[in-house]
């Protein structure tokens, strides 16, 4: 029996999580780790208390023909990143991974390109969290936070 890397488990731990995003566009799973230990995970979905793209039936950004990527001030999700680092305390992932899934919610497929949007990635480098490994569809992809740092305004 071949063990299942790390990296692996927490990867199908994140697409676990994507299972409750309420978005029509994309769904996202993330998952925190530090130690081998889960500090937090995070979906794709509205703020608590307010209703669910998925409830609604309908995407602002897709009414109004938003190109993936931009125009997120329209949308009213909270990013799966966003709700892991809201989650979680900042000592605690000072020198984490941030382990991302996402699907394509209208296929179910395993997107192409996973990678946070320039707003996840301040947030993520403010967290104190040292890398992200992402599920794409060949595989995976590690992203070194510090890497981001550098670029500074070319983010």
């Amino acid at each position: 029996m071949d063990r299942k890397s790390k990296d692996e488990l927490y990867l199908d731990v994140a697409e676990a999580v994507l299972g409750r995003a309420t978005c029509l566009r994309r769904l996202y799973g993330a998952v925190i780790v530090k130690n081998d230990e889960i500090i937090s995970t995070g979906y794709n979905g509205s703020p608590r208390g307010q209703r669910n793209c998925n409830v609604v039936g309908t995407c602002k950004r897709e009414e109004l023909h938003v190109p993936q990527g931009q125009r997120y001030e329209l949308c009213v999700s909270i990013h799966a990143e966003q709700n892991a680092i809201i989650s979680a305390s900042r000592d605690r992932m000072i020198g984490s991974t941030l382990y991302l899934a996402g699907k394509d919610a209208k296929t179910g497929e395993i997107l192409d390109v996973t990678e946070p949007c320039l707003m996840c990635k301040r947030m993520i480098i403010n967290a104190g969290i040292e890398k992200v490994i992402t599920r794409n569809k060949n595989g995976k992809e590690c992203y070194l936070v510090d890497d981001w740092v550098k670029a500074g305004d070319s983010l």
